[in-house]
């Protein structure tokens, strides 16, 4: 009768059978590992660094919110003729007749039935020129949102080429490049964008981009991506100068890879996590700005929609004060884009944080 104290002896096995002359010695297959005997399904599998990013954001009610409210406003601004086409008018015609405004009582300001969202108008008309408030606001969304993404490409390009080569290179080249950076971030934007605008407006007459409403939209690219670098070409920098160390970059250069090699395939792609978030923090701002500058009468100017236009037209002549309603819809517009923005970037910056716990 075996000792009830007495540990359990480990399970043994079937021993295998002795080999009889000719017979070659076989072993039994060995045990499944804990892996093997889970189902393929249950195995965790490794995630690359954006898939873990949107199973974050996915996660997050308040990310899904203003994803869908971008993707809409994108949508509106791409889909700005059809949706005009099936309203039945366009950003452009102007209404002075007495059968659209008031002629009597309140000069300039549209009748009753126009003054607010109607089955023929869908946000009435604006007053002074009786224009389509509808089709000026989903044109003004192409406007604003090409401006913002450009400008936000300009800034990220440059921003992410300089600093990398400043973080990789180091010495002189290092030294340089953070001077102008130091000299970029030391000007007061607003003031340096308000007084460079102009003189870049004049540059561009006579060129071929002078065709249209081309010259306000690409002087307003030009400068607020031009000036706008600074800031993630310090981050990216920062991040750089701990990657070159990385043994993946003492590889490629043991291998002989030149050095634009190096900062295309193993520095950038490294940065990427931050530059995504930057880039999803600049566009808001950069919305902004063009709003700013078409309201201080430097950006987009009329007739060319544009939200910050829409906001100097209501400011300019006080509608505002009659017509609430005309300011209300671009500075809402405005509001609800912005607000989704940071809200969106907020979120791809958490989920992008190396310090928080992968799932």
């Amino acid at each position: 009768m075996p000792d009830p104290h007495e540990p359990p002896s480990p399970p043994r096995h079937a021993a295998a059978p002795e080999p009889t002359d000719g017979q070659v010695a076989t072993l039994p297959p060995p045990e499944p590992t804990t892996a093997e005997r889970r189902p393929a399904a249950e195995i965790a599998t490794a995630r690359s660094l954006l898939g873990t990013a949107w199973l974050r954001i996915r996660r997050s009610r308040i990310a899904i919110a203003a994803l869908i409210v971008v993707a809409l406003m994108v949508l509106f601004a791409i889909l700005a003729p059809v949706l005009v086409a099936i309203e039945g008018s366009d950003p452009f015609t102007s209404r002075t007749g007495p059968d659209f405004l008031d002629s009597f009582y309140a000069p300039g300001l549209p009748l009753p039935y126009y003054r607010f969202p109607s089955s023929e108008h869908w946000l009435g008309l604006e007053p002074g020129l009786g224009r389509d408030i509808f089709a000026r606001m989903a044109y003004g969304a192409r406007i604003s949102l090409t401006i913002a993404l450009l400008s936000t490409v300009v800034s990220v390009v440059l921003g992410t080429v300089l600093g990398a080569a400043a973080g990789y290179f180091g010495g002189k080249i290092d030294m340089v490049i953070s001077r102008v950076m130091d000299l970029f971030l030391a000007f007061p934007h607003l003031l340096l964008v308000l007084s460079l605008t102009p003189i870049m407006q004049s540059r561009l007459r006579g060129t071929a981009l002078d065709s249209g409403s081309l010259v306000p939209i690409a002087s307003l690219v030009i400068i607020l991506g031009f000036f706008g670098w600074a800031y993630l070409a310090r981050v990216v920098r920062g991040q750089v100068l701990s990657i070159r160390e990385q043994e993946f970059v003492e590889a490629a250069q043991a291998y002989g890879a030149s050095h634009l090699s190096i900062i295309l395939r193993q520095i950038i792609p490294n940065v990427m996590g931050v530059v995504l978030v930057y880039a999803t923090m600049m566009i808001p701002t950069n919305i902004t700005a063009e709003a700013a500058l078409s309201f201080l009468g430097v950006g987009v100017k009329d007739p060319t929609p544009s939200w910050g236009q829409m906001l100097n037209a209501a400011q300019a002549g006080n509608w505002y004060l009659s017509d609430p309603w005309f300011l209300a819809v671009p500075a809402g517009a405005l509001v609800i884009t912005v607000l989704a923005f940071n809200l969106l970037g907020d979120a791809v910056r958490d989920a992008l944080d190396p310090k928080s716990s992968r799932s």
